[in-house]
């Protein structure tokens, strides 16, 4: 196997991990191994594929999917086993019309799909990784707010990228690092 298949092997357990969580029992011991195993593999394919320079186009774009295949199985899988509160729904909604607005602008702008790597997206994602624990801290109302203010900042961030940016850079870390020319 050549080294630079591993991350992609890695980012395809994160969507193996991601089916397997339908069949668990949410926040059961079983559930939470099988999901600490696809947020480390989340972490793991990127530093790998950093570390060993095996960075790919196809593997950036597989990472992007398998972290939405990954958030969508748990939004199917915790939107009716909590009882959220009644803003909550309006919310995310709005954030997913927001993420797809922004994919529909770098379709446009770019002509492929433009999911970005950004701090905010990172944080993002590790606070939604985060979910059980921040919930077991500090109650379900707290957490879909940090939750959604999370996800709201990056939201606005990718489409404000997609809008301003001459062209795409995945990669890049935050707004403040689009290029003037």
């Amino acid at each position: 196997m050549k080294m630079k298949q591993i991350p992609n092997i890695i980012t395809g357990i994160r969507i193996i991990c991601a089916f397997a969580l339908l069949f668990l029992e949410p926040l059961s011991w079983s559930f939470l191994a099988v999901y600490v195993i696809g947020g480390i593999s989340d972490i793991a394919d990127g530093f790998i594929a950093r570390k060993r320079n095996v960075t790919s186009k196809t593997g950036t774009v597989l990472d992007s999917i398998a972290d939405a295949f990954f958030i969508f199985i748990l939004l199917l899988i915790f939107l009716p086993y909590f009882q959220w509160p009644g803003w909550f729904f309006g919310w995310v909604l709005a954030i997913i019309i927001l993420r797809f607005t922004s994919l529909f602008v770098g379709a446009l702008k770019y002509h492929t799909l433009a999911f970005l790597h950004t701090y905010a997206n990172k944080a993002t994602g590790l606070a939604l990784f985060g979910f059980p624990v921040i919930f077991w801290i500090c109650g379900l109302n707290t957490t879909a707010l940090l939750l959604c203010c999370i996800a709201t900042v990056s939201t606005l961030e990718d489409l404000l990228i997609n809008i301003i940016s001459k062209k795409l850079d995945r990669n890049i870390s935050t707004i403040f690092k689009i290029k003037k020319s």
